[in-house]
């Protein structure tokens, strides 16, 4: 008898050890990493959260062990009463396909160490602005499962009594075609086409290279233009058409009264406006047409008379904005004024001092007419801003900066513009090391607002200029930090990129994404990030800065997408795969 009972109890021991092995390889949310992978000689570690492990294992998919750690002391979140550990495996370099074991803890999500690990991430990524095209069919030889028919195609756009002018009187029809969905919704705004805009150009003249070799499978794809320059092209052929050509001046948006319903495009045929002309508009459209200029100069056989064009919009785009320099976009006034109101993205900004810059250093650089440079203001060394669709003044800088070869007449100017883009990068970086998460996004609550993975996007650019400036290899490995962030190695656990990574967002606040039926969301596509201000009162776990995340379609505040986070994202992994 007491041999069965021991028997027994044996038994079961045994089946409570399988069954706590079996949780532990499949419990891998308290082992944030990047859930694609890692370049061999790289920095790698992954966070570990809770205070009682002490070591770690890297194990191949049969289970074998190959490399073994410590962990790192315990650091506690700024944010929480959350404890980590980092895993730290730089040391390990061997490519292949692993995870991470944490006896105690759990196994993660597998991940990939090889060259070029994030090309994918990079392609699909780009290849999400086709996915935002309008007036177009989106085919399934090109758009696979998410195949859809074509959107507005706007070639019947009214002048809205806002945007009256003697050449175009109010209810005039206007052809304005092409261009991207903006976000969840189906208008189109020139504000945040031009930061979208201006940071895609950048990536292609800082790493021209690199950039022509990549292939997105988009109908374009067999000419002899760079894809992500045709992708760019979809959208300006749209922004040029939204000048008027009576006095250079350029609307706000092209937009429905009101925000569609989770349908769609397709479905979307609501009566669409060109809305009053405002000065951020205009010279955020001048910049990128300058920027456009210059770079399509060097296609003018594949795209006749182009660069012409643009340069020419671009200098009476500035006229306008030097005779109306004080024009803000304000709806609410708007709609007191004119009928009928419109209750779409406002996109108002009332500083126009950094659009002024903008302008002035692309049409600087294309021109090097010295009336321009002129123009450029520089700020206190402890004053650069980050990059956002209100605040340009940075993509200007580094026009500058990467055009100083060619602008010796701002020799100085750009001089103290590389101080201050350095000491930028210093400021962002110093504590890191000790940070919970052991990335440079999150250094204050403030990193954490309504579109949060564009702040930690546009942090990798700061550091990647930084890198250009001075060729110090630390700053490109800060950088990789936030696309490791960016990627699941954060306080949610979620991969923000739609389609990649085994947590990935599956649920954003995007229209087509609800309405086509298609269980996962279209690919290539940053969810907004971590937004402890929830203004959408939908549902969230929690509260803490770095947590606030809600991956339900109804929180545009946490998990909207739009083209200008998908920009600096883009931007940071192709400039990496650039240059690893």
């Amino acid at each position: 008898m007491q041999k069965e009972v021991f028997v027994f109890v044996l038994i079961v021991i045994t089946a409570c050890n399988v069954q706590s092995q079996r949780k532990e390889k499949l419990s891998p949310d308290d082992i944030r990493l990047n859930q694609i992978g890692y370049y061999p000689t790289a920095p790698k570690s992954a966070v570990i959260i809770g205070e009682t492990p002490t070591t770690f294992l890297i194990t191949t998919p049969d289970g074998r062990k190959v490399f073994e750690g410590q962990l790192s002391e315990i650091r506690k979140s700024n944010f929480s009463d959350k404890k980590t550990r980092i895993a730290d495996f730089s040391a390990f370099t061997t490519p292949g396909n692993y995870t991470l074991v944490v006896p105690g803890v759990g196994t993660s999500y597998p991940f990939e160490i090889r060259a070029h690990v994030h090309d994918a991430v990079a392609k699909g990524a780009a290849k999400g602005f086709y996915y935002q095209r309008l007036s177009t069919d989106l085919p399934e030889k090109y758009a696979g499962k998410w195949h859809r028919a074509a959107g507005e195609p706007d070639d019947k756009v009214l002048i809205h009594p806002s945007a009256a002018s003697a050449n175009r009187p109010e209810g005039t029809v206007i052809s304005s075609p092409r261009g991207w969905l903006d976000a969840g919704d189906y208008n189109k705004y020139i504000v945040n086409s031009g930061i979208t805009m201006g940071t895609l150009l950048s990536l292609y003249e800082d790493f021209p290279e690199y950039v022509k070799t990549i292939s997105l499978n988009i109908p374009e794809s067999n000419n002899t233009v760079p894809d992500l320059l045709d992708e760019a092209l979809w959208n300006l052929r749209w922004m040029l058409t939204m000048q008027d050509p009576g006095d250079g001046g350029v609307y706000h948006k092209l937009t429905n009264t009101t925000f569609d319903r989770m349908i769609m495009p397709d479905k979307a045929t609501r009566t669409r406006y060109v809305v009053q002309k405002g000065t951020a508009a205009t010279l955020d459209f001048a910049a990128v047409t300058a920027q456009a200029a210059r770079i399509f100069r060097a296609y003018d056989k594949e795209l006749p008379g182009l660069a012409d064009s643009c340069l020419t919009a671009a200098a009476q785009a500035w006229q306008w904005a030097k005779k109306n320099p004080s024009i803000v976009y304000d709806q609410d006034a708007m709609n007191r004024a004119f009928e009928p109101d419109v209750t779409t993205g406002g996109y108002g900004d009332r500083d126009l001092t950094d659009e002024f810059v903008w302008a002035a250093a692309e049409l600087y650089a294309t021109t090097q007419d010295a009336q321009y440079i002129a123009a450029v203001t520089l700020l206190p060394r402890n004053a650069t801003p980050l990059p956002a669709w209100a605040q340009v003044r940075l993509l200007g800088y580094y026009t500058l900066i990467r055009n100083e070869s060619t602008l010796p007449e701002a020799h100085d100017k750009i001089k103290t513009l590389k101080q201050s883009i350095v000491h930028f990068a210093d400021s962002l970086i110093s504590g890191v090391d000790t940070r919970a998460f052991n990335v440079v996004m999150g250094g204050s609550a403030r990193d954490y607002i309504w579109g949060s993975s564009s702040v930690a996007a546009n942090q990798g650019i700061v550091l990647i200029q930084a890198y250009r400036i001075t060729r110090d290899k630390k700053y490109l490995n800060y950088a990789l930090s936030n696309l490791d962030f960016l990627m699941g190695k954060n306080g949610t656990g979620y991969s923000f990129l739609t389609g990649f990574g085994d947590k990935s967002t599956m649920h954003p606040h995007h229209r087509p994404s609800i309405a086509d039926g298609i269980a996962e969301p279209v690919p290539g596509l940053l969810a907004g990030g971590p937004n402890p201000g929830m203004q959408d009162k939908c549902k969230y776990s929690s509260s803490v800065p770095d947590e606030a995340y809600s991956d339900t379609d109804c929180s545009y505040a946490s998990n909207e997408i739009a083209i200008n986070w998908n920009a600096p994202f883009v931007y940071l992994v192709w400039a990496i795969e650039a240059t690893e």
